[in-house]
């Protein structure tokens, strides 16, 4: 069974058991959260409208935080020493699937 999620804009196929990196969530460590699902597929059984995906979610336990790569950038525009240099480094969210339930009869 897997189940395709949304977070931060993004959307990620997930399995129990596996990790997954999103966007920053407010949540503590070892904090359970709910993940919003778009489309499960059960076997035979593919759910992806809104009435059948009522009921059904997605947990997942929060194992920690992490830096994401370095991004440098620089903008110049000639002629009036006009210079600026930026850089940014997204913060990420570790998280590990616990858990897909979709309700039963569906």
């Amino acid at each position: 069974m897997y189940a395709v999620v949304r977070s931060g804009g993004k959307q990620e196929r997930v399995a129990q058991g596996e990790q997954l990196r999103v966007e920053l969530i407010d949540a503590p460590v070892d904090s359970e959260v709910q993940l919003d699902a778009v489309l499960v597929v059960d076997g035979d059984r593919v759910l992806a409208t809104p009435q059948e995906l009522v009921g059904s979610m997605v947990t997942a336990r929060v194992v920690g935080t992490e830096l994401g790569p370095k991004v440098r950038g620089f903008t110049y525009k000639p002629k009036t020493n006009q210079r600026r240099r930026w850089g940014h480094r997204q913060r990420y969210t570790t998280l590990e699937i616990t858990g897909i339930a979709v309700p039963q009869g569906r």
